[in-house]
C-alpha cells in the first residue's frame, strides 16, 4: 500500500490520547498553586520537546539532502511530516510568549521587571532575555523553519506529481537542495538562540556554552526514536513495503551513535564544570544533584546505559521487538531529560514570585520532583497530537516518493 489512510480505530485512539492530555491539564490547573506553575511548566516542557523534535527532523532531512544521502528516501515522508508539526509547536510557544507580556505565568525570572532592575546578572542579560526577543525570535526564526519545511515538502510532492522525466525530476530536486543548504546554518545558529530563550533562560542566572548542543542532541535522539516507532508501526500495517531491515538497522545505528554523543555532552557539561568549580555554571547542577537526585541519575541510566548495552550488538538493530523497546524507553527518557531541564528552574522562579523561600519547600513536590500521573498524561496527550498531525500530513501524499532520484539507492540499501 502506497497511500496511507487513517482508520477510525487509529483516529479514535489518538483522539483518546489527546483527550487524556486535555483532562490532565485541566486537573493540573485545578489543583495547582496560585500561579498555576505546574500547568504552565508542563505546557512549556511538552511544547519545546515536540517542537524541537520537529526542528531536528528538518535538520536531519536537510543534512541528508545536502550530503547526497539516499538511504532514508523510502521512509522520508515520515521525516517530512515530523518537520511540519513545527507549525503547531510555534502556536503553543507563541501562547507562552504572550504570557511573558501579560504575566499569565511566572516561568522566567527575567520577566519580573522589578527584579531585573536590581539584579546585576539579569540586568546584564536583559538585552537578550526580554519578552520582545522571545516573541519575535520565535516568530521570525520559527516561521522561517516552518516555511522552508513546507517548501521542501511541497517540492517533494510536486516531484512525484510532475516529475515524469529525469530533467524535470532534478529541477525539483535541485530546488530542494538549495532550501536544504539554507536550512543548515539557519537551524544551526538560530536553534541555539531559541533554546537559550525557551529553556536555558528558565535558570536565568546560569549559562553553559554546551547547552544548545546538549538539548539539540536530546531532541535528535527523541526524533530518531519516534521515527523508528512509526516506521515499525506502519510497516506492520502493510505500508512501507520497500523499507527493510537494513533501514531499521541504520536508524538503530543513528540511535546508538547519538545516544553516545548525548552522553558525551552530558559528561562535558556536568563533570568538567563540576570539578572545575565554576560557580556560575555549577549552581545549575547543584540544584538538580541535591534536590532531584532520582531524576538526575535515572536520566543518565536510561538515556545512556539502555541504548548502549542493548544496541551495542550489531544484530539487535535488526530485531523489531528490540528496536521498539529501546525506542520507547529512549523517547520517554529524553522527555525526562527535558523535564529535568525545565522543572527545577520554574519551581524556584514561582516560589520567588510568591515570596516563598525555596529551602522551605525542598523535599518531594508533586509534578516537579518526579513526574506524576498528571504529567505523564499530559505527555501522552501531546504525543497523541504529534502523531495525529504527522499521520494526517502523511495521508496527503504517496508514502513512496516514486520520482525521487535517490529512491533506487534507498531500495537497494544494504549494510553488513
Amino acid at each position: 500500500m502506497n497511500q496511507y489512510s487513517m482508520t477510525s480505530s487509529q483516529r479514535n485512539f489518538l483522539f483518546g490520547a489527546m483527550g487524556i492530555g486535555v483532562i490532565c491539564m485541566i486537573l493540573t490547573w485545578m489543583i495547582d498553586d496560585e500561579l498555576h506553575t505546574r500547568f504552565w511548566s508542563n505546557l512549556l516542557l511538552n511544547s519545546t520537546f515536540f517542537t524541537l523534535i520537529s526542528v531536528m527532523a528538518l535538520f536531519f532531512m536537510a543534512a541528508s539532502i545536502t550530503a547526497y544521502a539516499g538511504w532514508y528516501v523510502t521512509f522520508k515522508r515520515i521525516i517530512e511530516a515530523f518537520s511540519l508539526f513545527m507549525v503547531v509547536g510555534l502556536v503553543l510557544l507563541i501562547i507562552i510568549g504572550l504570557g511573558n507580556y501579560f504575566h499569565w505565568h511566572h516561568l522566567y525570572h527575567w520577566t519580573d521587571t522589578a527584579d531585573v532592575a536590581t539584579d546585576q546578572v539579569l540586568l546584564g542579560k536583559s538585552s537578550f532575555l526580554n519578552a520582545n526577543w522571545y516573541m519575535f525570535g520565535t516568530i521570525i526564526f520559527g516561521g522561517a523553519w516552518a516555511y522552508l519545511a513546507y517548501k521542501i515538502r511541497d517540492l517533494s510532492v510536486s516531484e512525484d506529481d510532475d516529475g515524469a522525466d529525469v530533467d524535470r525530476t532534478f529541477k525539483y530536486h535541485n530546488k530542494i537542495r538549495v532550501y536544504a543548504a539554507i536550512l543548515l546554518p539557519l537551524i544551526g545558529f538560530a536553534s541555539a538562540a531559541m533554546i537559550w530563550q525557551w529553556i536555558m533562560s528558565v535558570d536565568a542566572h546560569w549559562y553553559s556554552t554546551m547547552f544548545a548542543w546538549y538539548t539539540s542532541a536530546s531532541a535528535f535522539v527523541a526524533m530518531l526514536a519516534l521515527a523508528i516507532l512509526l516506521v515499525i508501526f506502519l510497516k506492520s500495517r502493510g505500508y512501507f513495503e520497500l523499507v527493510n531491515e537494513n533501514h531499521i538497522h541504520d536508524l538503530g545505528k543513528y540511535l546508538f551513535a547519538f545516544s553516545i554523543f548525548w552522553t558525551y555532552l552530558w559528561f562535558s557539561q556536568f563533570m568538567l564544570i563540576w570539578y572545575a568549580n565554576i560557580g556560575e555554571e555549577t549552581i545549575y547542577f547543584k540544584e538538580r544533584y541535591n534536590n532531584y537526585a532520582t531524576l538526575f541519575f535515572a536520566n543518565i541510566a536510561i538515556n545512556f546505559l539502555v541504548p548502549f548495552i542493548i544496541l551495542m550488538r550489531n544484530d539487535t538493530k535488526r530485531k523489531v521487538g528490540t528496536m521498539t523497546f529501546v525506542a520507547i524507553v529512549v523517547l520517554l527518557g529524553h522527555w525526562l531529560d527535558f523535564f529535568l531541564m525545565i522543572k527545577p528552574g520554574t519551581l524556584i522562579t514561582a516560589n520567588h514570585a510568591m515570596g516563598v523561600e525555596t529551602e522551605a519547600v525542598q523535599g518531594f513536590v508533586s509534578g516537579f520532583t518526579v513526574p506524576s500521573l498528571l504529567d505523564l498524561g499530559t505527555f501522552i496527550g501531546f504525543l497523541g497530537l504529534f502523531v495525529y498531525v504527522s499521520l494526517w500530513i502523511m495521508s496527503k501524499a504517496a508514502l513512496t516518493p516514486k520520482n525521487d532520484p535517490y529512491l533506487e539507492e534507498s531500495v537497494h540499501h544494504h549494510v553488513v
